[in-house]
Parts: structure tokens; C-alpha cells; sequence
């Protein structure tokens, strides 16, 4: 898999990321549920640059949705928490333009 195939995207507009990339240097992603603790580091040191000291990952199950008088399951995912060297931070919410 390719890293833009194991990292899905930030989550970072929550309390908790917010919280842990202000105390703890850590960053939230959702990932690929077959990706492992390697390529997980792999993928965030290529895409953007930063050392990785540790993953931590975590199958987040889905939950039960309302859809008119049936009910859905949403699909279960995997998260997973970076923690990053010091020093190194990943800004997204940078202007990609540069004004």
C-alpha cells in the first residue's frame, strides 16, 4: 500500500486532538484498518517530513444510525495516535499558497 493509501485523513477538530497535539506532540489519523504500526510511521515520516517516535493504534467500532424507521450500522475504522519527535510539528492549517 502506498501512504496515501494508509493515511486517510487528520482528525483535528476534536478536543482530544486538539488537546494532544498542544501537550503531548501527538497527532490523530484515520487510517486503513490493514495497516500496521510500521507502515502507519512510514507513511506520516514520508508525507510530511517529521520524525515518529511511537504509534498507538485502536479499532473504533461504528455505531448504530437512524435511517427513516430502518436502522444502519456505520462501518468500524482504525485510528491511530502519532507521537512525534521533539521539535517536529505537521501545521494543517497552513496556506498552501504562502500569502
Amino acid at each position: 500500500m502506498t501512504p496515501e493509501e494508509i493515511i486517510r485523513r487528520p482528525i483535528i477538530l476534536t478536543e482530544k486532538a486538539t488537546l494532544l497535539r498542544e501537550r503531548d506532540n501527538q497527532v490523530i489519523f484515520e487510517v486503513a484498518r490493514t495497516a500496521t504500526k510500521i507502515q502507519i510511521r512510514n507513511a506520516v515520516q514520508h508525507l510530511f517530513k517529521v520524525g515518529v517516535t511511537s504509534v498507538n493504534t485502536m479499532l473504533v467500532r461504528g455505531k448504530e444510525r437512524r435511517m427513516g424507521r430502518g436502522h444502519a450500522k456505520t462501518q468500524n475504522w482504525k485510528k491511530a495516535i502519532v507521537t512525534l519527535k521533539e521539535g517536529d510539528s505537521i501545521d494543517f492549517f497552513s496556506d498552501a499558497t504562502g500569502t
